[in-house]
């Protein structure tokens, strides 16, 4: 058997060359950029995105180890590319070959499904616009709240401005749902992911019908009380939806429906319980 070492010759020498000349090699091998990309995402350090299709059409998804960190409609790889460093300061690699898990998660979430593998990276917003995020979270499927309501909720009643402009930095619209805000007036307000037309196309794929909500609006309709229960709640919650129109009462505001001898509902919460 030959010896792997010449002793007078300290070299590798039959097949132990072979082997070292191929291990040498090793070190020349660049691990695969997917690999790359996979990596640095579980660790939160970098992002990776993929494409959806969603009522809008198709969007740019992207992820990490925290969780979703965005989602932007754009023309083009490299403008969703350039779009997303000018807003998180760091770059997203495109990924062919999204997770199985996270796209159902996704699809789910628009069908109204539950979603417990979803989660958000909201990295780099302030604590203010945090809470404001994930009280939109809270807002059932095919209902809407006003500004106001968010205000009230997390504690601020007097930052119904700051509540908008925290929605339009909403990282990840669709899925956190800020489309299911609308101004106190009624009217349907903008929307970060494509202006009033695209609010407009999200609520109506959750079952809503924008043009019925805008005519409320514009009859000064704020809240739908039953005759049966004095009981009022935003047009859109599920238990207005049950009245019979017989038993319907529209109120312009607050303090009618409280002078009327109405409480508010406990689901929708269109004013704190006294």
């Amino acid at each position: 058997m030959d010896s792997l070492v010449d002793e007078r010759n300290p070299r590798p020498v039959g097949g132990a060359r072979m082997l070292v000349t191929e291990l040498r090699r090793l070190g020349e091998v660049e691990a695969p950029a997917t690999l790359r990309v996979a990596v640095l995402t579980d660790l939160g350090l970098g992002d990776a995105y993929f494409t959806l299709v969603t009522p809008l059409g198709a969007v740019y998804v992207a992820h990490n180890g925290n969780g979703v960190s965005a989602v932007r409609r754009g023309e083009s790889d490299a403008a969703f590319e350039a779009l997303f460093r000018a807003e998180h300061g760091r770059s997203a690699w495109r990924m062919d070959e999204p997770p199985e898990r996270l796209v159902s998660a996704l699809t789910r979430a628009l069908a109204g499904m539950d979603h417990p593998a979803l989660r958000f990276d909201l990295r780099g917003l302030s604590e203010f616009e945090r809470a404001v995020l994930l009280k939109a979270l809270e807002i059932p499927r095919g209902e809407v709240r006003p500004y106001a309501w968010i205000a009230r909720e997390i504690g601020r009643p007097g930052a119904v401005r700051a509540v908008g402009s925290a929605l339009g930095r909403n990282p990840v619209p669709l899925f956190i749902p800020c489309h299911r805000v609308v101004r106190s007036d009624g009217q349907m307000g903008q929307y970060s992911l494509g202006g009033t037309n695209a609010k407009r196309v999200m609520l109506a794929a959750e079952g809503l019908a924008p043009d019925a909500l805008e005519e409320l609006a514009r009859a000064g309709t704020r809240y739908i009380g039953c005759v049966t229960t004095h009981v009022y709640c935003f047009p859109t919650c599920r238990h207005a939806r049950r009245v019979a129109e017989p038993h319907q009462v529209a109120f312009g505001s607050e303090a009618a429906a409280t002078a009327a001898g109405y409480r508010p509902c406990e689901a929708c919460r269109p004013a704190r319980a006294s």
